[in-house]
């Protein structure tokens, strides 16, 4: 029996950081429907996330990444419905779009408190309670390998989550956990389309060897395989999963 059938997580505990909407979404559909007990995160849109609790049965907890106090009440509130964590997904991201020249101090705060400290954070905790034998997945980008003009907050901070990855994998591999990377290319996602211009979306198959976009749900199966036992023995590895936009 392959792992995209059957409830081959069933027992097992994720949290998945920007579960609502895009590849978190996706990512939640596929552990549920393995059978995992999910709890997920939102930052502001409720009716969105309730709609995802209500179809999947994961738990929905508001969280803004930025706030230590949130991700505090957040790591606590998981603790209390998961059986255990054996899966922790950092998937919540801000791109932070601007060129250096116009970066504001608050700009860089904000970005990076999201994408890079808060996964840190996260992978802190999941050190503490993580059940031997667990996955950590951390989302990242193609754009740390293809950067350009106007996304030096988001590169930069998806960059230092791949090293904080890196080495979680060398400091947990003795408990059996690993500790990947999964670098989305363009997905089509509100994310996608809320930061490019509508001729440059239309570009972008001709430029990918599949000749398409992504989908969430492309993303969330190479993170179901990393999450599965299929997955044993790969860590502390980025996969690009861009369906061949950068070869």
């Amino acid at each position: 029996m392959s792992e995209s059938s059957g409830r081959v997580f069933s027992g097992k505990g994720a949290l998945v950081t920007g579960g609502s909407r895009g590849i978190g979404r996706a990512i939640v559909e596929r552990l549920t429907a393995g059978g995992a007990e999910v709890v997920f995160t939102y930052r502001g849109n409720s009716e969105l996330a309730k709609e995802v609790a209500a179809t999947t049965g994961a738990h929905a907890v508001q969280a803004d990444q930025a706030s230590r106090a949130d991700l505090d009440r957040l790591f606590a509130t998981a603790e209390e419905l998961l059986p255990g964590l054996d899966i922790l997904v950092a998937n919540a991201a801000e791109t932070g779009p601007g060129l250096i020249a116009d970066i504001t101090d608050e700009s860089y705060e904000r970005v990076f408190a999201v994408n890079a400290r808060s996964v840190f954070l996260a992978i802190q905790w999941a050190g503490r309670v993580m059940r031997d034998g667990g996955r950590i997945i951390n989302i990242s980008t193609l754009n740390t390998r293809l950067p350009g003009p106007g996304i030096s907050l988001y590169a930069g901070s998806k960059a230092a989550v791949e090293q904080f990855t890196k080495v979680a994998a060398r400091e947990l591999g003795g408990r059996g956990i690993t500790a990947n990377i999964v670098s989305p290319g363009a997905t089509d996602t509100d994310m996608l389309r809320e930061n490019n211009p509508p001729e440059a979306l239309e570009q972008m198959p001709a430029m990918t060897a599949l000749r398409r976009l992504g989908r969430p749900d492309d993303i969330a199966a190479v993170v179901a395989f990393l999450a599965g036992a299929d997955g044993r023995w790969i860590t502390g590895q980025n996969l690009l999963a861009a369906g061949g936009l950068l070869l």
